[in-house]
């Protein structure tokens, strides 16, 4: 049984346990899923050693086909992917053609402690890797400042 919960608002809000119309609903998330994995690739994100690491998968994407950049400390990486794959058997009268092509996008703003000029990144076995460097830690300087009477 769904439950319906009756709110103040637009119109009736469902538990999330419960699914009404999955019939309906699924194959629409599915395919956005599916849209969503083809132009964003999927990205992770660490913090160790005195450094920032994210790590992109790229698979079928050349080293050629990829930017990496730094503009008001947001960080882009883009690209396109480009593939094409041909079978043919001519005794059996088969002939197969798949294409792939794409452009891609993913931007991460950066903590406010990289230094931009440090800045790496590798490409290998298609998982681009960019190493973000934390500036050294500032050592903060306290001045006592004296209080005069008027």
């Amino acid at each position: 049984m769904s439950k319906v919960n009756i709110t103040k608002g637009p119109g009736p809000t469902f538990d999330r346990g419960d699914h009404f119309w999955p019939a309906i609903f699924d194959p629409l998330r599915q395919f956005g899923a599916s849209v969503a994995h083809l132009f964003s690739p999927s990205a992770e994100a660490s913090q160790q050693d005195g450094k920032y690491t994210i790590s992109i998968e790229l698979p079928g994407v050349k080293v050629e086909e990829i930017d990496v950049s730094v503009d008001d400390n947001v960080l882009t990486v883009k690209g396109e992917k480009k593939s094409e794959r041909e079978e043919k058997d001519e005794d059996r009268h088969i002939y197969f053609c798949e294409r792939t092509f794409g452009s891609f996008q993913r931007s991460f703003r950066l903590p406010s402690d990289v230094d931009p000029a440090r800045i790496d990144a590798g490409f290998v076995d298609g998982v681009l890797t960019v190493s973000l460097p934390k500036r050294p830690e500032k050592e903060t300087s306290r001045t006592k400042i004296d209080v005069k009477s008027a």
